[in-house]
């Protein structure tokens, strides 16, 4: 009687998650369709999970664009940047509010918390970049989102969870407190590490809108505010549309679609090297929960 209804459970939480994977996954094989399909199968509308009119213009239209190229590298650097300091500030930020001798403890964790609720607004943020000069420079896609105390929190509840012996052993040895952090820490930490790491990486990778606000050098653009200014570009195509197109436009739909897969998958490439280290973080959670 337990088998069977062991073996139930295991059916319905197979169901469940082919039901979540496959509305995760549809959505996704109608963009990559509808970014391979023909303008006449887009407006009349043939467009469902496969490519009606195979047809790579729109890719063809990205990429003619060299600097859309030279995006795509920027802000793979941006990217890379933004998590290393962003991770940076995180330990920094996590490691010292887990030991109980540090004075005022309590106050600064509350005070982030704050934060976390209760913001100037987008016009004092903007008035503030202005004022420090970080307009049209990298530092203005970096440092105002370079620290998310929610991500901070988690990395401090999982140091908080390595055993102070470690970290006795490594003081008896001769370790200071970056050496114990260095040494110690970190490299037991590496699946929330690399966790919130992944976090940091799609943020940036997938934001644009303060690029819009402070960014004004088409040099500094990110990719998806290039992408976002293309897709902009070809809004006015949509009054040319008709039954009788040749292929001498592109249908907005179909750039924009084309748009997410070439913002998309170069991020994809990411997960699989993370995977390890995001399993592993999930069952360590759940351990020691």
């Amino acid at each position: 009687m337990n088998k069977s209804k062991t073996n139930l459970a295991d059916i319905l939480i197979l169901v469940f998650i082919t039901a979540v994977s496959v509305t995760c996954l549809v959505p996704f094989l109608y963009m990559i369709a509808l970014s391979l399909s023909s303008n006449n199968a887009i407006i009349s509308q043939k467009v469902s999970l496969l490519p009606v009119g195979f047809t790579l213009e729109t890719y063809k239209t990205i990429l003619s664009d060299f600097d859309m190229i030279y995006s795509l590298g920027y802000t793979i650097v941006l990217t890379i940047l933004f998590t290393v300091c962003s991770m940076f500030f995180t330990i920094c930020a996590a490691y010292p509010l887990t030991k109980k001798r540090l004075m005022g403890r309590n106050f600064f964790l509350s005070t982030m918390v704050f934060t976390m609720y209760f913001s100037g607004g987008l016009i004092p943020s903007y008035i503030l970049v202005k004022n420090l000069d970080m307009m049209n420079t990298m530092s203005s896609l970096i440092l105002p989102g370079a620290l998310s105390v929610f991500n901070m929190i988690i990395l401090k509840t999982f140091f908080s969870s390595l055993p102070e012996s470690l970290e006795e052993a490594a003081a008896i040895d001769g370790c200071n407190e970056w050496g114990i952090l260095v040494k110690v820490v970190l490299p037991l930490s590496m699946p929330s590490i690399a966790t919130l790491s992944l976090f940091y990486a799609v943020e940036r990778w997938n934001g644009f809108q303060d690029a819009l606000f402070y960014i004004t050098d088409k040099n500094l653009y990110p990719i998806q505010l290039k992408l976002y200014q293309i897709i902009s570009a070809n809004q006015q195509l949509d009054t040319q549309q008709g039954e009788g197109s040749t292929g001498a436009f592109i249908v907005p739909e179909s750039l924009k679609a084309a748009s997410v897969m070439f913002a998309t998958v170069p991020i994809l490439l990411v997960y699989p090297k993370l995977q390890k280290y995001f399993v592993d973080g999930v069952m360590t959670g759940a351990i020691k929960g």
